[in-house]
C-alpha cells in the first residue's frame, strides 16, 4: 500500500498557501486542507489545486445525522478529493450513508479520537469510561464494518487498528513531532516511530509549514518515512 507524508496546510487564506507552495518548486506534496482554509476559500481553491496535480485530503470531519452527512458529501463529490474525513462517533448509520454517497475516487477516513484527546479528557469531559486504546479499536471496527476506507488515529494505535482490520485498511496519523513541543497535541510520536508502526500516511503541519526551509524539512520527513 502507498505511503506518503501529507502536509497540513493550516493557512488563513489562499495567498499564504500559494506563497508556501512556490517553495516546493516542481514537487507536488499531498496536501491536507482543513476548516480554516476551506471555509476561507471554498471549492475554488480545491479545484485549482486538483487541476495542478495535487492530491488533497479534505479534512472536514463530517459529523451529523446520516441524511445531512450524505447531503454534504453530495455537494463535495464533484471536487474528486483523494481523502475526506468524518467522525466515527457519528455512528454506523451515518458511516453507511456516507459510503453509499461518496464518489468512486474519494476514500473516506473515520476519525477515531483526536490526537488532542487523552485518557483524562475522555473520561472527565466526554464521559467515556473505557481505555482510550479500546475506544479507538471499537471505532476502527465500526468504520471497517461500514466499509469506510480507513481511519485517522495516533501512531501508537496503528498496530491495534491493523490487527482488527483488513490489509488494505488505511491508517493516517497526525501528531508527528520531532521535539518536546507538542503544541495542542497530546498523543504524539516521531516520524521514526510512525515508520516503525506501519502507518500508511502521516500528517505533518507546523514542523514543515513554519520551518526555515519547508522543502528540505518535507524531504527529510519523506526520507525517514
Amino acid at each position: 500500500m502507498e505511503k506518503d507524508v501529507i502536509i497540513a496546510c493550516d493557512f488563513k487564506d489562499a495567498n499564504q498557501l500559494w506563497v508556501f507552495l512556490k517553495k516546493f518548486k516542481d514537487h507536488k506534496p499531498f496536501l491536507k486542507i482543513g476548516y480554516q482554509l476551506f471555509y476561507a476559500t471554498g471549492n475554488d481553491l480545491i479545484c485549482k489545486l486538483k487541476k495542478q496535480g495535487y492530491k488533497i485530503f479534505l479534512d472536514l470531519k463530517l459529523h451529523d445525522i446520516p441524511n445531512t452527512v450524505a447531503g454534504a458529501i453530495s455537494s463535495l463529490n464533484h471536487l474528486q478529493v483523494d481523502f475526506l474525513s468524518l467522525h466515527a462517533s457519528g455512528g454506523k448509520a451515518m458511516l453507511l450513508a456516507a459510503k453509499k454517497t461518496i464518489n468512486k475516487h474519494t476514500k473516506l477516513l473515520a476519525i477515531t479520537q483526536l490526537t488532542s484527546t487523552d485518557q483524562i479528557m475522555l473520561q472527565k469531559e466526554l464521559l467515556i469510561n473505557k481505555p482510550l486504546n479500546q475506544v479507538v479499536s471499537h471505532y476502527a471496527k465500526l468504520a471497517a464494518s461500514a466499509k469506510i476506507d480507513g481511519v485517522v488515529c495516533a501512531v501508537n494505535e496503528v498496530q491495534i487498528v491493523k490487527k482488527i482490520t483488513k490489509q488494505n485498511f488505511i491508517t493516517v496519523c497526525p501528531g508527528i513531532r520531532e521535539s518536546i513541543t507538542n503544541h495542542d497535541q497530546k498523543r504524539v510520536a516521531s516520524i521514526a516511530q510512525a515508520q516503525k508502526s506501519g502507518a500508511n500516511y502521516v500528517v505533518i503541519g507546523r514542523p514543515i509549514t513554519t520551518a526555515v526551509d519547508p522543502l528540505n524539512a518535507y524531504l527529510a520527513f519523506k526520507k525517514q518515512f
